[in-house]
Parts: structure tokens; C-alpha cells; sequence
């Protein structure tokens, strides 16, 4: 395949940045070997890949498209019309970009996009991040081409002959943490001497991680640890008001982190949630994990993705029920034995999949080909 070849690749999906720094990160790859090809995102309007995507340098249209909500809503009743106006416009910007082919991420804007990719007999890529498939996914891939996967034993959702084991594209700059360090610490104002327990809501943040924070705080600084501690932004204000009343030296805020390489490499224990992305990322790093899975997502899959892990002795669960009352005691005993902490980052390399996002790439090139 010519590497200057020039090739129209659709990608689609988004919502949270489970999915769109997978999405970007198989553009990057796609581009870094054909520099010459277009590509162009779909997205849902008002999620964050309207912002995301542009920073990363790529261009994005947006669908109105939403989700349905669990509870009986207003918005339940206008999600036909803007799934219809949704198909609509996604028919018109695949006949319009003519793709070579359309890549899925998941994410309210994927299916609109698949589906009219399938229609007009355009090959699909399905990319499912979790353990455990979403329903979107699962009605796509009966007309997808190839489905790239994280997980062994996705055979229970998509048809096994289509099943790619890729794992899941991160961040380039994860790959390699050595010599970060010193950086780390002089970037969040950290301190050299203390060790470094770094909390992970996510980009939105999570609220059983920040009340466990919370609760702990006082008694972690007391303990000689230091809290890089990534809140999100609707709980951003609350916390740091709290914060500053508290008086405390060594628990540092922030809303977002973008340094997530330097983040990690300032890290001792880790504390995440376990959505998808954080695992795969999580699992290049090498360091202790305490996953606190979302109970809050479809068919529990945060738990499911950490049990991947808890059960090769590659990390270590504590329940969203019991967070509150017990991050300190989780942490302490991870902070006091340092053979466990070896072996669980030791395992969790074991399960990393650094090449992702060229595997994908691969996989792409056979449907365009």
C-alpha cells in the first residue's frame, strides 16, 4: 500500500473521552502513514468532542442526536425526532465526504453514521472499548467488516469471524514515563519527599471519589502522603472551597489534569474510576491500582472492565458503596507492602496492549484495500 496514497477516512463517535481519545489516536496513526488522506469526525453536538477534536487538529461536524435517558423524561420524547433528523444528516455528510471507509468508536453519533455507511455499502469498523459490548455496537456489527476489541471472549456480542483483539488506543505520550519524574513533581508542585496517591474521576469527575477524598484527606496528609487529585468540572468549585477551609498543605486540586504522562509518573498508588480508556491507560503505566468502578453505567461494565484485571492479580477493587470510609485503609495497605505493589504493576503490564492504535490501522488498511 503506497504510503502517499490518498484515502477518505470517516471517523464517528464520542461523548466522553472513553471515546474520543481513541478515536483521535487512530487518526493519528492512520495519518502518520498515509499523510495524504482526509479525515474527517462526526460527533454529537454539545459533547465534548466538539471541542476535543478541533484541539487535536482534525475537523468535526455535529449531529443532534442524544441518548435516551433511563427515567421518564421530556427529552425521552424528542429523541425519535432527533434520531430521524440524525440519519438524515449523517446520509447526507457520508454521500457528501464519499469515505473510504467509516470507522465507529461508540457514542450517540456512531450509530447514525454506521448505519448509513452500511447502507451504501461502505466498509465499517467497530471499535468497542469495554468488556462488556454496548447496544449500539452490538446492532452494527452485524453489517461491520471488523471489530477491534480490548477484551478476550467478546464472542457473546459480535460474530467471532469479525473479532479483532486489539486492545485500546491511548495516548502516544504514556508509552514512556522514565525520567518524568522529577518533572512531575516540580510541574504540581509536589513534594519529593511524600508519596504521591493520584485520583482519577475521569473528565467529568465522579462524586463517590471525591466524598472518599473528602472524608480521607486530613488523615492521608497526616499519614505523610500527598493527593494529586483529579476532581472534574461539576465538582470542581465545591471541592476547592472545601479545601481551602480545610487548611491542608499536601492534597492538590485540579479540575483537569492534561499532563495525564506526567501525572502518572509522579505517581505511587493510582485510585481510578474504570471506565475503558482509564484501564487501558492504567495498564501501560505499571504502577498499583485501586479501581472504584461506576455503578452508574450500562450493565455495570466499569466493574466488569476491573475484574479483567483483579482476577490476574493486576490491580485491586473497592466497591463505590464502600469508598466513602475506606480509600485510607486501601491505600495504607497498599503503601506498606511493596512486594504487592511490584506484582500488581508487574501483571498489569503483562495486559497492555502498547500498539493499539496501529493494529487498527491494519485492520483499516484491508477494508480500503
Amino acid at each position: 500500500m503506497n504510503a502517499q496514497s490518498t484515502y477518505r477516512i470517516l471517523i464517528s463517535g464520542g461523548g466522553t473521552g472513553g471515546h474520543i481519545y481513541p478515536a483521535i489516536a487512530i487518526a493519528n496513526a492512520w495519518k502518520e502513514k498515509h499523510p495524504a488522506s482526509e479525515i474527517l469526525f462526526v460527533g454529537a453536538l454539545g459533547k465534548m468532542e466538539m471541542q476535543k477534536v478541533p484541539e487535536a487538529g482534525y475537523e468535526i461536524k455535529g449531529l443532534p442526536v442524544a441518548g435516551l435517558q433511563r427515567s421518564l423524561t421530556l427529552d425521552n420524547l424528542s429523541f425519535p425526532f432527533k434520531l430521524l433528523k440524525s440519519l438524515r444528516i449523517a446520509s447526507g455528510i457520508v454521500k457528501d465526504f464519499r469515505p473510504d471507509a467509516v470507522v465507529g468508536v461508540g457514542g450517540y453519533a456512531s450509530g447514525p453514521v454506521l448505519y448509513a455507511a452500511q447502507n451504501k455499502g461502505i466498509p465499517t469498523l467497530v471499535q468497542e472499548q469495554n468488556s462488556y459490548a454496548g447496544l449500539t455496537n452490538k446492532l452494527l456489527a452485524k453489517k461491520a467488516k471488523a471489530i477491534c476489541v480490548a477484551y478476550p471472549e467478546m464472542e457473546k456480542f459480535f460474530p467471532a469471524s469479525k473479532i479483532r483483539i486489539t486492545g485500546n488506543p491511548v495516548r502516544k505520550d504514556i508509552l514512556d514515563l522514565s525520567g518524568k519524574k522529577e518533572k512531575a513533581i516540580e510541574h504540581f508542585g509536589l513534594t519529593a519527599e511524600r508519596k504521591t496517591i493520584l485520583v482519577l474521576g475521569g473528565s467529568l469527575g465522579a462524586r463517590t471519589l471525591n466524598q472518599a477524598v473528602l472524608k480521607d484527606m486530613e488523615s492521608l496528609e497526616a499519614a505523610g502522603f500527598q493527593v494529586l487529585w483529579q476532581c472534574g468540572k461539576f465538582y470542581f468549585k465545591d471541592m476547592l472551597t472545601k479545601l481551602e477551609e480545610s487548611g491542608l498543605k499536601h492534597i492538590h486540586l485540579r479540575e483537569f489534569i492534561r499532563e495525564m504522562d506526567l501525572a502518572y509518573a509522579a505517581a505511587d498508588v493510582i485510585v481510578s474510576r474504570a471506565g475503558a480508556l482509564s484501564v487501558s491507560e492504567l495498564s501501560l503505566v505499571g504502577k498499583p491500582v485501586i479501581f472504584i468502578p461506576s455503578p452508574n453505567v450500562a450493565e455495570d461494565h466499569q466493574t466488569k472492565n476491573a475484574m479483567a484485571y483483579v482476577n490476574h492479580q493486576a490491580a485491586l477493587l473497592l466497591k463505590d458503596s464502600e469508598a466513602v470510609g475506606q480509600l485510607k485503609s486501601k491505600v495504607e495497605g497498599l503503601m506498606q507492602n511493596p512486594e504487592l505493589g511490584d506484582a500488581l504493576g508487574k501483571n498489569m503490564k503483562k495486559m497492555a496492549k502498547p500498539d493499539a492504535a496501529n493494529a487498527i490501522v491494519n485492520e483499516l488498511e484491508k477494508l480500503v484495500k
